[in-house]
């Protein structure tokens, strides 16, 4: 046997060791279709599927973010040990109950009370909000985004926040690397801001010639803004225009459909918790909890809320955000309604939401006719004949609008809005944050925004979707197996 033989026969060993081996540790604590389609990309392209399961396939984070989430989470349950379950005066129900009960004890965050001072579906009047918001603090304005970009739309906002960061207001100022750095202005960003006496982060940096590096894979995508802890935001908007910064997108009218809730009252507490956890992430700088008022709850009155703050992410391999909307649409009797940009459901919450329609319970899916991702766009339409057929009706934002917003009602009764989408990449590997709420406003204000939408949106049938060719079919269920690498 020649040498050319014997390396031939080595590697062959090599790549079924490596197949052989992928089988028992691939599966390991991810779900059945992230694993299949991890699996398929090492044995059919090991050249490319090995190397990037081990740069980025790990379900698994350790180090220094999980054990700093680990001692948030218990700093948190210390500090808030002595709430109920349910602020006094707001009747949940059992099955709500054990929701709330649940994600406390997934997070550490109680479920405490809180105002919906508005929601905000236009950009606009949102930038205009904070904007305001942030003209009247007096001691410190905290802000976190997964995109920042200072354009003639957010220019009302970040002309407050250096305004107050003028006159003495200490701000604090977190935003995405990576999420944020395509876009223009975005090297001046920090210096701009620096110069008002800001200090501003980039969140998960990547930048190996200064010695920082993450899994690319990893963002924190949470979009929030306190002041003063009596005020904040909390929803789908980052903090730039409407057309995100691209000329065409403006000529073609091409506009992000967002929704934020701005609340007051004592929820704004877990937001201000979210934001000091990611703070110190990042800087090493602990925030006092007692300044937050961690230990504080109301009880019900007019126009108040029962609300819960659930943050996730790779910090919490629980999947806390999925869990709730899993038990959620569980525990719907009546309808079901979700708007999700991006929607790939895993099988748990497919379940959900299919038994839900097969029990008589009316689920309504808003999303948009044309998504601004191809893979995960096409990845959402590979779900199309399972929801269909099980009776969901399927509403199309109408295109060239990119419906953002990310909410969820059940009965009319329970909401829950914030940032997180609902496929893989915010189930896992986004930092993502959401607030429930029930017993007072929110859900109508959101079943207002349902109206709307379903005002301009056409509703997909099942004969239209039966004549979609096979060739786009293919492509919709290749996107679907992509779509678990992410």
């Amino acid at each position: 046997m020649d040498i050319l033989q014997l390396v031939g026969a080595a590697l062959l060993i090599g790549e079924y060791v490596v197949k052989i081996g992928a089988l028992g540790t691939v599966p390991e604590g991810r779900n059945p279709g992230s694993s299949s389609a991890w699996l398929l990309a090492i044995f059919f392209i090991p050249v490319l599927g090995l190397p990037l399961y081990w740069l980025i396939g790990s379900p698994y984070v350790r180090g220094r973010r999980h054990r700093v989430q680990a001692e948030a989470n218990q700093l948190l349950v210390e500090h808030t040990r002595a709430l109920p379950t349910v602020p006094d005066g707001f009747a949940p129900g059992p099955g709500l109950e054990s929701v709330v009960r649940m994600s406390r004890h997934l997070t550490g965050l109680p479920c405490v009370t809180g105002t919906d001072e508005a929601v905000h579906t236009e950009t606009d009047a949102a930038f205009a909000a904070m904007a305001r918001a942030v003209g009247a603090a007096e001691h410190y304005v905290h802000v976190e985004f997964y995109i920042a970009s200072w354009d003639d739309a957010t220019d009302p906002v970040f002309s407050a926040l250096v305004a107050a960061g003028r006159r003495g207001v200490q701000v604090r100022f977190l935003l995405d690397h990576l999420g944020s750095r395509k876009y223009d202005g975005f090297r001046s960003l920090q210096r701009r801001l620096a110069q008002a006496g800001i200090a501003c982060h980039l969140m998960m940096p990547i930048r190996p010639l200064r010695g920082q590096w993450r899994r690319p894979d990893l963002r924190n995508h949470r979009k929030l803004l306190v002041v003063d802890g009596r005020r904040a935001f909390v929803g789908s908007h980052n903090l730039i225009g409407p057309s995100y910064g691209s000329e065409r997108n403006a000529r073609v009218g091409r506009r992000w459909k967002d929704l934020t809730l701005e609340l007051s009252g004592e929820a704004v507490v877990g937001v201000e918790a979210v934001f000091a956890t990611d703070w110190y992430l990042e800087t090493g700088e602990r925030l006092d909890p007692d300044e937050f008022g961690l230990a504080r709850s109301g009880t019900a009155t007019p126009g108040t809320n029962a609300m819960q703050l659930v943050p996730s992410g790779p910090g919490f391999p629980s999947g806390p955000n999925l869990r709730l909307f899993t038990a959620l649409v569980h525990a719907a009797t009546r309808a079901v309604s979700i708007t999700s940009p991006y929607f790939v459901p895993d099988e748990s919450l497919l379940a959900a939401i299919t038994s839900a329609a097969y029990r008589g319970v009316r689920v309504d899916l808003f999303v948009g006719e044309e998504a601004d991702q191809f893979v995960v766009g096409h990845a959402q339409r590979s779900y199309y004949s399972a929801l269909l057929e099980a009776g969901v009706r399927i509403h199309l934002y109408p295109a060239p609008a990119v419906l953002h917003a990310k909410y969820l009602t059940v009965d009319g009764t329970v909401g829950v809005l914030g940032s997180s989408n609902m496929d893989y990449r915010s189930y896992t590997l986004n930092y993502e944050v959401m607030l429930l709420g029930f017993g007072g406003g929110l859900v109508q204000r959101l079943l207002a925004s349902d109206a709307e939408y379903l005002a301009v949106s056409r509703e997909l049938s099942p004969e239209e979707w039966r004549r979609q060719p096979l060739r786009a079919r293919y492509v919709d269920n290749v996107c679907r197996l992509a779509s678990s690498l992410m």
